[in-house]
């Protein structure tokens, strides 16, 4: 489920060397983290066990956690945080990943849906989603390259309304809703996808589209005026956007959201330096090859992260596949080391497929 930075088989010897009494203190300073931030106390610990065990005694617990690497001490204080490889050891060997219910299921649905929005939109309302619900910044990497194309179609909607389906040579679906006369008969709709996807069958739209534009302004095509009309808007609402693709960049809203627990001017430099690294080519290069490395949900977490390597954030990421279940591209969220795994794990990996549903 992770790209891990513990191999799973010293994971699982950490973990097993762990006693009970010691997993339940680690347990409750992780939970502690997560929910405020700041360092808990032996007393503290004692009084959320509810267990017979004096803060002595939780002290020589913590201390051993210590010496493993899994807790610090930020200052002077008594309280510990967890060490960003104890983070890594909870997710991997500890944490109890939830479950979404059925109306957090559905509202993804139907803000995810993608209701006769392009490619790009849909990835665009699916990372602000993510986002919002997260309270993280939401991230998305689209395919980068424009696919060739196998099939075009025209449907109905409604008066003046049709929907423009594409679907590429790898299985992905896109649609565009476009304005068209009002009364326009199925037989001119049928014309039209039938003579785009003459033209159209494996190129691209920049392949084809100028040879295309050039044919219908010289009247070479054997069209009436009102199957001439269908072609140019199916062509006018590609124009800019690359089909299955957003442009090659990675999308990412929600950034204010990275900053709400900022205290430090140290912490404001490292989160500018994680904006101006989600900006290069080599980021999303690097982001594709973590995707395809495993399967379903991968996590990053603080210093040890391979991805970035900046202390105080961690990724969440799922790849999202076609109907032929290939990795077509990315979704994830980016917070502090102390998000809430347990929430966002299964919250990313549903996303994930409710967009591979949405492409087909």
């Amino acid at each position: 489920m992770s790209d891990r930075d513990i191999p799973r088989a010293r994971t699982e010897t950490l973990v097993g060397a762990l006693n009970e009494r010691s997993r339940d203190i680690f347990r409750t300073i992780v939970d502690a983290y997560v929910e405020t931030g700041e360092p808990i106390g032996s007393r503290t610990i004692s009084r959320r066990l509810g267990l017979n065990l004096s803060p002595a005694t939780i002290r020589n617990v913590m201390a051993d956690l210590e010496e493993a690497g899994l807790l610090f001490a930020p200052h002077t204080s008594a309280g510990r945080l967890p060490t960003d490889a104890g983070l890594r050891l909870f997710v991997d060997g500890l944490l109890e990943v939830g479950r979404l219910s059925k109306e957090e299921r559905d509202n993804l649905d139907a803000r995810c849906a993608a209701g006769g929005r392009s490619f790009p939109a849909l990835l665009e309302q699916a990372t602000q989603t993510l986002s919002g619900l997260s309270r993280c910044a939401g991230l998305v990497l689209a395919p980068k390259t424009e696919r060739a194309l196998k099939h075009v179609e025209f449907v109905a909607l409604g008066p003046g309304r049709a929907l423009v389906v594409l679907v590429t040579e790898d299985g992905l679906v896109e649609n565009r809703v476009i304005e068209v006369p009002v009364g326009v008969p199925t037989s001119a709709l049928v014309t039209a996808g039938n003579f785009l996807s003459a033209r159209l069958v494996g190129f691209t739209l920049d392949e084809a589209k100028a040879a295309l534009v050039q044919e219908l302004a010289a009247n070479q095509a054997e069209l009436d005026e009102l199957t001439t009309k269908l072609v140019q808007a199916g062509l006018a609402s590609w124009a800019g956007a690359p089909v299955g693709s957003s442009g090659g960049s990675l999308i990412v809203r929600g950034q204010a959201n990275l900053l709400e627990d900022i205290s430090a001017l140290e912490d404001l430099d490292r989160v500018r330096r994680l904006f101006e690294l989600l900006e290069t080519k080599d980021t999303m290069m690097r982001l594709v090859e973590a995707t395809h490395r495993g399967e379903g949900v991968q996590i990053f977490i603080g210093s040890a992260n391979s991805l970035f390597g900046i202390a105080g954030c961690s990724m969440v990421i799922a790849p999202y596949m076609n109907s032929r279940e290939q990795i077509v591209g990315a979704i994830g969220v980016i917070g502090p080391t102390r998000i809430n795994y347990a929430r966002i794990i299964p919250m990313v990996d549903y996303t994930a497929k409710v967009i591979g549903r949405s492409i087909g």
